[in-house]
């Protein structure tokens, strides 16, 4: 078998190296043949770098790296262009000044490579003259490749170094529109397309591909693909598991396919892909990766789960470049991973899209964040609370349950002001998400709205949450009972548990009731 490429995101070591490699060289094909400032926008850990790095020694006319795959009887070889790639994660950018500075040191390191000295001062004006020296001395134009380009931004979001950083990603970015007579092609990748920030309010010909159906398996890896590459490491696996090759194709499907950018074709996310087939364990490697800590930040101000709880409807509109200054879930929550079109349909000439959670990874990933960042519980202890909460839910054991949900209200920050009912709601919604519960919040009746329901051992679970600062719980619990059975929310179940649960300040109560 191949070596699996883990963490390598240079083409060139990767081919040396002889790993296994998903060949996507007939859509970079199409890509280079078809124009010439492009974007795309993938989540973390998608094989951008490793995109970028492919891009880069194609235009070198590094041929002997491409010999065997799809692009390698279909370019022309004799053509070498000089390439600038930058990569923003490699560069300091946490200020104006540090950006300065350390943009300045990167590109004269890049012109050493060539043989070429940089006079100028200020990093645009580096770049500027490197683009126009390469030009001149290799007399072919100049192919820039900018990988990550959001990082400045997204580092910056909520800091008073934005506008510094804002400032000066305009200037720099505006010396490739002043350049344009001498370049030959410009790729750039990212997570989130930002307005008002960045060079695409410079260069207005820029081809966002990121939806485009062409490319949507760009980055990452298809059914096919995966059956193909990874033929033997699907086969070890499932002898070890004692699994037929089928089951074990479903649970990987479960756990690491479901992206889409246009609802009909779904890609696997190859770091987790990869690490699954190492480890020959099936884990939430998604979740060690990391999530933006203004992500959860933001959900906890705006404190509303629903975009995480339902299928989500919109427009186009939402994966339009946005302003970093009035950020939204949706857009961010799809160009981040944890939503991905799962629909599509046009709707008066207009696509109108479905987004959901991509797979199971995904969601658990969110609901550990999201656990952590409203109650700092310990993420280890999670499988035996589910255990004990599920078995209290089946022996109508009231008393535990309010046991187990005051053990993890005590992990609550007290600085957290959770001065409403939506406030727990939210927290209720997290932790019964997170403990494996397939619950659904806020259910529409036609006389009111079921705070959660969810699938317990073939019973359905009825829950309604009161919060009251200074009430007795005893009597919100009656109020919250007596709404269930007032507005009949169990009245389309064949047979329910009614959980009434009752919140005051950091004290939990619970009721549990039986109806058929």
């Amino acid at each position: 078998m191949k070596k699996l490429s883990i963490g390598i995101q240079s083409f060139s070591n990767l081919r040396r190296g002889d790993y296994l490699y998903v060949d996507k060289t007939a859509d970079i094909h199409q890509i280079v043949t078809s124009g010439r400032i492009y974007f795309l926008s993938r989540p973390r850990r998608f094989g951008k770098s490793l995109l970028i790095s492919t891009l880069e020694e194609l235009f070198a006319g590094n041929k002997e790296l491409f010999e065997g795959l799809y692009i390698y009887d279909k370019w022309d070889w004799t053509q070498r262009y000089p390439v600038i790639r930058i990569d923003w994660t490699d560069i300091k950018h946490f200020s104006k000044e540090e950006m300065e500075i350390s943009l300045s040191m990167f590109l004269k390191h890049q012109a050493n490579k060539y043989g070429v000295q940089l006079t100028s001062k200020y990093a645009s004006d580096c770049f500027r003259e490197l683009i126009d020296t390469l030009c001149q001395t290799t007399r072919q134009p100049v192919v820039i490749l900018i990988d990550e380009y959001d990082v400045p931004i997204l580092d910056a979001i909520g800091k008073p170094e934005m506008d510094g950083v804002r400032e000066f990603l305009q200037d720099f970015y505006r010396k490739l529109k002043s350049n344009d007579n001498y370049l030959k092609f410009i790729f750039l990748t990212g997570i989130s397309k930002f307005s008002k920030v960045s060079i695409f309010s410079v260069l207005n010909s820029t081809n966002d591909i990121t939806m485009n159906e062409k490319y949507v398996s760009l980055c990452g890896y298809t059914q096919v693909e995966l059956e193909y590459y990874f033929a033997e490491y699907i086969d070890a696996v499932a002898e070890r598991y004692r699994l037929t090759k089928e089951d074990l194709l479903t649970k990987i499907r479960n756990w690491y396919d479901g992206y889409s950018w246009d609802g009909e074709t779904s890609v696997y996310n190859p770091f987790s892909t990869l690490l699954f087939f190492e480890n020959q364990k099936f884990s939430n490697y998604w979740f060690s990766s990391g999530t933006p800590t203004f992500l959860m930040e933001l959900f906890k101000k705006r404190n509303d789960l629903r975009v995480l709880l339902h299928p989500v409807h919109t427009s186009s509109s939402a994966f339009e470049s946005w302003d970093p200054d009035l950020i939204t879930e949706i857009p961010l929550l799809f160009q981040t991973g944890y939503l991905t079109v799962k629909g599509q349909e046009i709707v008066d000439l207009e696509p109108e899209y479905t987004l959901d959670m991509p797979n199971r990874e995904v969601r658990t990933s969110m609901q550990k964040h999201l656990l952590f960042a409203y109650t700092s519980y310990p993420l280890e202890d999670v499988d035996n609370l589910r255990k004990t909460m599920q078995r209290q839910i089946l022996l109508n054991d009231a008393a535990g349950l309010e046991d187990s949900l005051r053990q993890m209200l005590a992990y609550v920050p007290y600085q957290i002001d959770g001065k409403s009912e939506a406030y727990y709601h939210s927290i209720f919604l997290i932790w019964m998400s997170m403990l494996g519960f397939n619950i659904q919040g806020e259910i529409p009746t036609n006389r009111g709205r079921i705070d959660a329901v969810w699938e317990q051992a073939g019973t359905v679970v009825v829950a309604e949450l009161k919060y009251g600062a200074g009430k007795q719980t005893e009597a919100l619990l009656d109020e919250a009972l007596a709404q269930i059975r007032d507005r009949r929310y169990y009245e389309k179940y064949r047979e329910a548990t009614l959980l009434a649960i009752a919140f005051n300040g950091k004290e939990v109560a619970c009721r549990i009731d039986v109806t058929n």
